[in-house]
């Protein structure tokens, strides 16, 4: 009888052990948690968290603090609809038709996960922007809520005339009013911050900033009080997100939400300067992204190394919903839910086979002939960066005569076409709109700025041989159109704003668009060797 005791005492204490030893993480049984998701507009990886000195980022770092910091997140094509596309759908965006392109249709055949969840009965929600631009409409013809129910009556004086008077933070807590009872929720918070335009030197005048304080300027800029300033002003606009959610982390907390709800910060994007959004380089494709769930986290403060893309996202959020993708009525996907890594005490690299992601681009604007786009595949590794320019022939950037329009208006851009202007064999222009060759390569090591292409080093023929043959193979496995000699489908694709700019362009027509100034666009056209 006593050494039955024993025994038994023995098991008890070895299940004690295990459930105290143990972070509580949700059972398929129970309540799924709370959504937060928070996605900034064209915000690149800046952030105190990320160690840049010229950014305060507070409430991002608490998050990043309080869960798990991602080093290695990226969106497959760093621009607004297609990156979105992608969030919303778990595919990537040469396996979504018109909706792989920027200013699209989005097809109703592409149910997005907040459809889902709506038709689950969650209070699904959203402030600010959503997809797009584009149009989206379902079987019928009507407008699709394609993320939730809109919660935008609240506004504020904004600090500068370039950001929004929307009131996030507020909008959220009214979304919060309007939740039912007993029921899961989850809001999207999509800021229109840092999109341009900025209120320029606002980042000194109304920050409190200097140019003293940025650490570093890419190398694929020149270092002038212009680009500081207008970095600057970028980074006044994140601070400005920050403050948002600053307002609706305490919120949570106000009404005990916190410990059971999935917060996910991030991008859609980077930054919106030249060679940053509308490109596939590092700095373009890289996100921030950190995720708190106290009550499903299993490790906080971690920094986490594996590579994620945002055709994760899809799957994360209906694996915590419990919801089944076969139940789903959404199209296959080739993205895997985060939650393994989420609940898995390891820092570092936690899934050994997510060491590389894809990303690549279609039509990101209108402005070439045709309305054609500069069709790009890629493979990002921890160490290389390998690009496939599949019409090197066409202007990367867009025509020089109409703008450059892959490239939004900035001080920086102008800057740097005035340089160019003034000499072609100018670095910074050739770097950010000058022609490019079939294939890039460059070591993320030495060179993260990617300005030293060693794509035709003999040294590194074999590894570029490599990587560009595991990224077909995976782009043929996942459908993609290209790969089996149908590209052409994405520039027959018909935009949804600006048709034929190039065309209207070409009859002698006044064009202008508004991301883009009218001292953008060259006189005449530019010969392809920049001469």
């Amino acid at each position: 009888m006593q050494f039955t005791c024993r025994w038994i005492l023995v098991g008890l204490l070895h299940i004690w052990f295990i459930a105290n030893a143990t972070p509580r993480v949700a059972c398929a049984e129970e309540s799924p948690p709370n959504i937060l998701f928070v996605i900034s507009d064209d915000w690149g990886v800046h952030a105190g968290a990320y160690g840049t000195p010229w950014i305060n980022t507070p409430a991002f770092d608490r998050v990043a603090k309080e869960g798990l910091l991602f080093r290695n997140a990226y969106t497959p094509t760093a621009k607004c609809a297609p990156s979105r596309a992608t969030v919303l759908t778990g595919r990537k965006p040469w396996q979504l038709e018109e909706a792989g392109n920027h200013m699209a249709y989005f097809p109703a055949k592409f149910k997005s996960w907040p459809e889902v969840l709506v038709d689950r009965g969650w209070h699904m929600g959203i402030t600010g922007k959503g997809w797009g631009p584009g149009i989206a409409k379902d079987a019928n013809g009507k407008n699709r809520q394609i993320t939730g129910v809109a919660f935008n009556n609240r506004h504020t004086s904004p600090p500068t005339k370039g950001i929004t008077n929307n009131n996030y933070a507020e909008n959220f807590v009214d979304f919060l009013d309007a939740a039912p009872a007993g029921k899961p929720w989850c809001f999207w918070c999509g800021f229109l911050e840092p999109h341009r335009a900025y209120e320029y030197q606002s980042g000194v005048s109304k920050g409190g900033k200097e140019l003293s304080d940025i650490d570093r300027v890419p190398k694929y800029w020149p270092d002038n009080a212009v680009v500081r300033h207008d970095m600057l002003d970028y980074a006044y606009e994140v601070e400005y997100v920050d403050s948002h959610l600053s307002r609706m982390l305490a919120e949570l907390e106000r009404r005990k939400l916190d410990k059971n709800t999935l917060v996910v910060v991030t991008s859609d994007h980077g930054m919106p300067f030249p060679r940053g959004k509308g490109y596939a380089y590092q700095d373009s494709n890289h996100v921030p992204l950190a995720i708190r769930y106290p009550n499903g986290i299993r490790t906080t403060g971690g920094k986490i190394e594996d590579f994620v893309d945002f055709s994760d996202v899809a799957a994360t959020f209906l694996d915590y919903a419990r919801i089944p993708w076969s139940e789903t009525g959404m199209q296959e996907t080739s993205g895997r839910s985060w939650r393994p890594i989420l609940e898995n005490p390891t820092d570092g690299r936690v899934v050994a086979e997510r060491d590389y992601v894809l990303v690549g681009k279609e039509r990101t604007d209108v402005g070439r002939p045709n309305d054609w786009g500069y069709p790009i595949r890629g493979i990002v590794t921890s160490s290389f960066l390998y690009l496939k320019n599949y019409e090197p022939s066409r202007w990367p950037a867009g025509n020089p005569e109409t703008g450059y329009l892959d490239t939004d208006a900035s001080p920086t851009k102008t800057n740097i076409l005035e340089l160019g202007r003034a000499d072609r064999k100018d670095p910074f222009w050739k770097l950010c709109f000058g022609m490019r060759p079939n294939e890039e390569l460059y070591d993320l090591s030495c060179d993260p700025d990617c300005v030293i292409n060693i794509a035709y080093a003999p040294t590194h023929s074999e590894l570029k041989k490599q990587m560009n043959e595991l990224m077909e193979s995976k782009l043929r496995g996942q459908g993609d159109p290209r790969m089996f000699g149908n590209g052409t489908i994405f520039d027959e694709y018909s935009p949804t704003n600006g048709k034929g700019f190039y065309d209207a362009w070409k009859r002698g027509e006044k064009v202008n668009a508004g991301w883009v100034s009218p001292t953008d666009f060259e006189k005449e056209p530019i010969p392809a060797d920049g001469k």
